[in-house]
């Protein structure tokens, strides 16, 4: 019996070992993604019909089993370990096989749902693009009026921005397309299928740019041509307006007054026109674009305006010629009245003026005012002589006026007195003209007398070795003098005929020569000797004048510029400082214009150009000096800007984290422990970049103690030392409070091994940023926080998760038995599944920053815990629906199916206990490498269009 026994067992294990044998030969002949779609279809229902083989498998190994336990109780204890080896390896090569099954199936069907969504997408873009085209293809129809060219556009303007916003999708389209022919290297989608979409996608965008351009061209000119068309329209009011006024009858203006307005109204009038000849050039492009029933509407709205135009036109013409006539006939009497008066006034005023200028005057009269006198006179008669005609004209206009019926006594009047003060001018100034000829032949001979007196004394000044400017100038004007008034001797020739007369003007004039010469031989000496007195005086005189200016203002801005060499109290005193050298500087400039000036002045003289030279080197010192003062007061303020600027920015992080503290400390009741315990650490989060924030805010302030007074240094070292005690209090507090809050409430492993990495945050030393050099301390700034953000959203994860697996719980934890109920289980699951792609998008975002932070361990357990929650919903759901559409049964095959119920209630756990144990140890090599399969080939992405795959392939 027990020889039996053995063999029997002997047998199952044989036999189980051949049948895994052949599926691990029928998987590695599948195991292959490379080829057409038929051939990886096949490849998958082959790998399903393997995988439909296990329970046969695991039947084997229940026989095995079973077969061994009968034989362990049979044999003796030598034997047993022979047995005890056997079943170890039967069952080594029985996780293999089942694990070789899982893995093989799940590559291929990844590999064939990722391509059969991708041909889903395609298909979908090219249903887009064929649509597209049949739109976009028809020309462009024309349009009625402007709101209907408005529509058009519009409706082109979001067919745009739909090609636009499928870019996106193209984009992400091309990219599954390599992704997936770098797995399978099928020439569907190659790399010329995707430049083919490629081309056909910027076919159609940019047809659809075109269509908009130039419906927004042909919208344009008609708005210009309807805003054009309405301001003609409001000037033509507003002109016929204007005319209705001037033509009224209630209207009080004068003639004249209408008449001036009406020449503008036509001056208008012409310019409407031109107008008019612009909308006509505007309209003609319009047509074009527009239906034949609208270009009639444009026409017949463009005549309507030139017939009015026309209408109006014509108004202004007869109402101007009416008004002129009017005028003309009511104003002739007024016009030669007036005519008459002015002539009469005019009369009066040069008869007034001709008396006022021939007033002697009292005294003694000079020569020029007596030749000034007699050539009045003679000039009053000459024009006493013209006047006579202008009486004769007054008496001429006085004849006609009598023809006209109204009264001319006054006008007569006004011309019998203007005759009586025309005789009354005549007579005195025949009376004046024979005295002053007197006058002027005893004056004539004064000149020569008076020259030859000035004569020697001349002569004895320019014999003087060193005579002084004064006479020599002094001597001049008196010279010029003689020469004007020989000069004017020499021109008053025919004065003198008439005054002397012709036999003795001859010789007066020959004399009058004879000394201009001698005149101009003695001014020429003159000239000259003044000549080299002033060139010696000039430049000495002019030099002095300008440099002593020059040298005081250069000293006066060295001494401000000293005054602001002292470092100022605080940041508006810096401000001032940078104001007032900027003045400084302005000062400097103009100082160096005027330096050009007075370098002119210096060419021929040795001392003087040396002396310029000096304050020019000065005057480039001080510039120099200037320029670097300013350039460092700029980098001052600027610096301590940034310090106030960031001190403000981190004083304020620590109030408000100081409150939150102080409210969750604040709080009572335990059942809000777990919430506050989050708040707090995602406050502690935040502790890392802050610290790294307050180093800079002291490295700022250490650059502005360095350029500040001894007062600004002492008040800036305070703030700091403030800052820096104020974040060491905040910092205890959070980490006693943390601490306290964990030892009083028990949490799980996850929870307290993410409250550990936050404490170790906060509890390590700070960072030695301005140790090290700056690319060091930005890899330094970027890893705290990557990791900071990579706990925050494991953390929002986890919770998500745990909330969503605690509602599955509840929903299957009821066993519906209606249809009412089977349906509303279905609706909560379906909104459970509805809320798995939020959940893909955290999980996605925490794949992201693995590379970064690391931490395999935990991102390997949250991606169990969502492989399995994924599991869970989808086959609940899949139950939940067969449930709902098995059809009713008869009562003959009732008991059995409530058997076949009941046992696979009771398989069910079993069934998910293994699952667990089998996952389990699918986590146990990643303790000793960082990619494995499991990372690959657990359905921990979906396989959506829009997903990446970052990792090795499986195959």
């Amino acid at each position: 019996m027990t020889q039996q026994l053995q063999d029997e067992f002997d047998s199952s294990v044989e036999n189980a070992e051949a049948w895994m044998k052949a599926i691990q030969e029928r998987l590695r002949i599948n195991d292959n993604t490379k080829g057409p779609r038929s051939a990886l279809e096949a490849r998958l229902r082959e790998t399903e019909k393997i995988r439909a083989l296990e329970p046969e498998g695991s039947l084997k190994m229940d026989l095995v089993l079973v077969k061994a336990d009968a034989a362990l109780r049979s044999i003796s204890e030598d034997k047993k370990h022979e047995v005890l080896s056997k079943l170890k390896d039967i069952k080594a090569l029985w996780e293999e096989t089942a694990i070789y099954i899982t893995h093989c199936h799940s590559r291929i069907e990844w590999v064939w749902l990722h391509w059969s969504e991708y041909l889903k997408a395609q298909d979908e873009f090219y249903s887009w693009i064929h649509n597209m085209r049949v739109t976009l293809e028809p020309d462009i129809e024309l349009q009625l009026g402007l709101k209907e060219k408005q529509w058009q556009l519009s409706h082109a303007q979001v067919l745009q921005n739909d090609v636009l916003n499928q870019s996106v999708l193209l984009e992400r389209l091309l990219e599954e397309a390599a992704s997936l022919f770098s797995r399978i290297g099928d020439p569907s989608i190659d790399e010329d299928a995707q430049k083919k979409m490629r081309v056909e996608y910027e076919e159609i965008r940019q047809e659809a740019q075109n269509r908009v351009k130039l419906l927004e061209t042909i919208t344009k000119e008609h708005e210009q041509y309807s805003a054009s068309v309405h301001q003609f329209q409001s000037w033509l009011n507003g002109v016929t307006e204007r005319l209705n006024c001037c033509i009224g009858e209630a209207t009080k203006s004068s003639a004249e007054d209408k008449l001036k307005a009406l020449k503008e109204i036509a001056k208008d009038i012409r310019n409407g026109g031109k107008k008019w000849k612009h909308l006509e050039n505007q309209c003609t492009e319009v047509v074009q674009n527009t239906s034949p029933l609208g270009s009639a509407r444009l026409k017949d709205e463009l005549e309507e305006l030139r017939k009015a135009l026309e209408k109006l036109k014509r108004r202004s013409s007869e109402e101007e010629e009416r008004l002129l006539k009017i005028q003309q006939s009511e104003s002739a009497y007024e016009s030669q009245a007036r005519q008459l008066e002015a002539d009469i006034q005019k009369l009066r005023k040069d008869l007034q003026r001709l008396e006022n200028d021939l007033d002697p005057g009292e005294g003694e009269k000079t020569e020029d005012e007596l030749v000034t006198l007699w050539r009045k006179c003679n000039a009053t008669r000459s024009a006493l002589a013209a006047e006579e005609s202008k009486i004769e004209r007054l008496k001429t206009q006085l004849k006609e006026l009598l023809r006209f019926s109204q009264d001319v006594q006054p006008h007569a009047e006004s011309v019998v007195s203007a005759i009586h003060q025309y005789q009354s001018v005549r007579g005195k100034t025949s009376k004046m003209s024979s005295d002053t000829e007197t006058k002027l032949r005893r004056l004539f001979q004064n000149p020569l007398q008076s020259f030859e007196q000035w004569k020697p004394s001349v002569q004895m000044l320019l014999e003087t070795p060193e005579p002084e400017l004064a006479h020599i100038e002094a001597a001049l004007a008196e010279s010029s003098q003689f020469k004007e008034k020989l000069m004017t001797l020499q021109l008053k020739k025919d004065l003198l005929n008439n005054v002397l007369g012709e036999e003795k003007v001859e010789p007066f004039l020959q004399e009058v020569a004879e000394a201009s010469k001698e005149r101009e031989i003695l001014h020429k000496s003159l000239l000259q000797s003044k000549s080299k007195l002033q060139n010696l005086i000039l430049q000495h005189k002019n030099f002095d004048a300008g440099f002593a200016p020059l040298q005081k203002k250069l000293s006066a801005i060295k001494a401000k510029l000293d005054l602001e060499k002292e470092p100022r109290p605080d940041l508006l005193g810096k401000k001032t400082q940078l104001q007032r050298l900027q003045m400084i500087q302005d000062d400097l400039a103009e100082l160096a214009i005027q330096m050009e000036e007075v370098e002119k002045l210096v060419q021929s003289n040795t001392t003087h150009r040396h002396e310029m030279n000096q304050l020019s080197s000065d005057s480039q010192a001080l510039k120099r000096s200037l320029e670097m003062m300013i350039q460092q007061s700029e980098d001052h303020v600027q610096k301590h800007w940034a310090y106030n600027d960031k001190l403000s920015d981190l004083q304020q992080w620590i109030s408000v984290t100081r409150e939150k503290i102080d409210s969750c400390q604040d709080a009572d009741g335990e059942q809000n422990t777990e919430g506050r315990l989050e708040d707090l650490e995602r406050l502690l989060a935040e502790f890392p970049d802050k610290e790294i924030q307050l180093h800079l805010v002291e490295a700022h302030g250490q650059l502005v103690m360095e350029n500040s007074s001894t007062e600004e240094t002492a008040h800036v070292q305070a703030e700091l030392d403030q800052l820096k005690e104020s974040w060491k209090s905040l910092k205890e507090v959070a980490t006693g409070l943390l601490k306290k809050w964990q030892l009083n409430r028990p949490v799980d492993d996850k929870r307290k091994k993410r409250a550990f990495v936050d404490s170790r945050w906060i509890s390590r030393p700070a960072f030695r940023l301005f140790d090290v050099g700056p690319n060091h301390k930005q890899e330094k700034m970027g890893e705290g926080q990557s990791t900071s953000s990579h706990l925050k959203l494991l953390h929002d994860f986890e919770e998500w998760l745990e909330g969503e697996n605690t509602e599955l719980t509840k929903i299957l934890a009821g066993t519906p038995s209606s249809t009412e109920e089977i349906e509303a289980h279905q609706s909560k699951l379906e909104e459970l599944q509805s809320h798995v792609p939020h959940g893909q998008h955290l999980f996605e975002d925490l794949l992201h920053l693995h590379p970064v932070v690391g931490n395999s361990e935990d991102l390997e357990d949250v991606r169990y815990q969502w492989m399995l929650y994924k599991s869970k919903l989808r086959e609940s759901m899949s139950s939940l629906v067969a449930k709902a559409q098995k059809p009713p049964r008869s009562k003959h095959s009732g008991g059995m199916c409530s058997y076949l119920h009941r046992v696979c209630r009771a398989a069910l756990p079993l069934q998910l206990l293994l699952l667990l144990l089998l996952l389990l140890a699918f986590l146990l090599p990643l303790a000793e490498q960082t990619h494995s399969c499991t990372l690959t080939n657990n359905f921990a992405r979906s396989f959506k269009l829009m997903l990446r795959y970052e990792r090795p392939p499986p195959t």
